[in-house]
């Protein structure tokens, strides 16, 4: 069996180089988030398998890698026709941290803002910016039952993004209810309104005219499908969710969906620089099937979809603990943000000393000795101390360590 040397297609592998922009862009957002009090956990990779199934992720239940089980376990599943799965890789990071948040609620605090940056897996087909490892990084509000909730994760979200240097966000803010409300009041069948929803996500890609040939290919009528597009009329960038609607009160009669979504939108919009652009979208859906609320995500020139999203759950703890626990998260897509970062030249340089020392072969260890005692206190100090042998091409040695940050060169001969 010949061995392969190229990795598994979808599961990138990151050079030093590459590694230097992944940490940078990590710390950033964690500084960010900590700056608002969120506490970094992590959760194991592989999850049972019970947690990942129950609709509870949507569309990426059918995107999960699953383990086989083991052993006599296996050969039991294998003589009775059972599930040759026990667990699975996650696909996200809100199931295992929610399933966390159970375990631990009675040594968490309330509310307990956490975050978590970590590799999810989906069998999904590799494409520009989409891999089948990648990493996601979240915050969530476990807790919040208000509108507070929604704020500060759309605040602060926004400004982790921005402090990488991206310009022109637009944040899309929409509500579960309200996008439900109007599927039943164009005349949907109620348990056919997922299949509505995954429709709907498709238009940004497809337009108006392919999302109405997609209905009625779907066996929906021309009456119902037209009833609904009618819906979606063009929307101004300073509507609110309320005035939307007025034309169609009939439509949703809990008033208080409308304003706390409009208050919502106001308070988030004076928060963040006016720059970013943050606007109620009725045709943001989400994939996940767990969102009971507010739903939002953001978009950046340069890409398309989303390069963040989440939205309220407030149902999915419940499942765990069998009392209703109020929760909300937004997830940045960590893979997207750095294809954009480096296609649009936002790469940070590289801010701490380094200095590389090159050794002379013949060097005596006492003054080796000495040398890593003085780089020693030099890394004290805050400096990035490189040593190695000289080498014989000494210029291509010094290329390549300028390549990695190292402007100070030091060629250390016997004395």
């Amino acid at each position: 069996m010949a061995f392969i040397k190229t990795p598994v297609r979808g599961m990138p592998e990151q050079t030093p180089l590459e590694m230097e922009l992944r940490n940078y862009v990590f710390n950033q957002i964690r500084k960010v988030y900590h700056s608002y009090g969120y506490l970094q956990i992590e959760t194991p990779a592989i999850e049972h398998i019970e947690n990942l199934t129950g609709d509870q992720g949507g569309e990426n239940e059918k995107l999960m890698f699953r383990l086989l089980k083991r052993g006599e376990s296996l050969q039991r599943a294998l003589k009775e026709g059972g599930d040759l799965s026990a667990e699975g890789l996650r696909f996200d990071l809100t199931v295992p941290m929610t399933r966390f948040y159970a375990n631990n609620m009675s040594d968490l605090p309330i509310p307990f803002k956490v975050m978590q940056m970590g590799p999810v897996w989906r069998a999904d087909r590799p494409q520009r910016g989409r891999f089948r490892q990648f990493v996601q990084c979240d915050i969530d509000i476990l807790g919040e039952a208000t509108k507070l909730a929604e704020i500060e994760l759309i605040s602060a979200t926004v400004e982790a993004l921005s402090s990488l240097g991206f310009e022109d966000l637009v944040v899309k803010v929409n509500d579960r209810r309200i996008l439900r409300a109007m599927a039943l009041f164009a005349g949907f069948p109620q348990d056919e309104l997922n299949d509505v929803y995954i429709l709907l996500d498709k238009m940004d890609k497809i337009g108006f005219t392919g999302l109405r040939d997609e209905l009625i290919t779907a066996g929906y009528s021309h009456e119902i499908t037209d009833k609904y597009l009618g819906l979606f009329r063009e929307l101004p960038e300073s509507t609110l969710s309320r005035s939307y609607f007025e034309n169609n009160p009939e439509i949703l009669s809990d008033i208080e969906i409308f304003e706390n979504l409009d208050q919502i939108l106001t308070a988030t919009r004076s928060l963040t620089d006016p720059e970013v652009n943050i606007i109620f979208d009725p045709t943001l859906v989400r994939g996940m099937g767990y969102y009971t609320g507010t739903i939002f995500e953001v978009s950046l020139p340069g890409m398309a979809g989303s390069v963040a999203g989440g939205g309220r759950y407030d149902e999915m703890i419940e499942k765990y603990v069998s009392q209703p626990v109020p929760a909300c998260g937004f997830s940045i897509g960590f893979e997207r943000i750095i294809v954009l970062l480096e296609e649009q030249g936002l790469i940070p340089g590289f801010t701490d000393p380094r200095t590389a020392y090159l050794l002379d072969k013949d060097l005596e260890i006492g003054q080796i000795v000495e040398l890593m005692q003085e780089a020693n206190k030099r890394r004290v100090n805050g400096e990035t101390i490189f040593i190695a042998a000289r080498r014989r091409n000494v210029r291509r040695q010094i290329e390549e360590l300028e390549e990695l940050g190292y402007t100070q060169f030091e060629e250390i001969s016997p004395e």
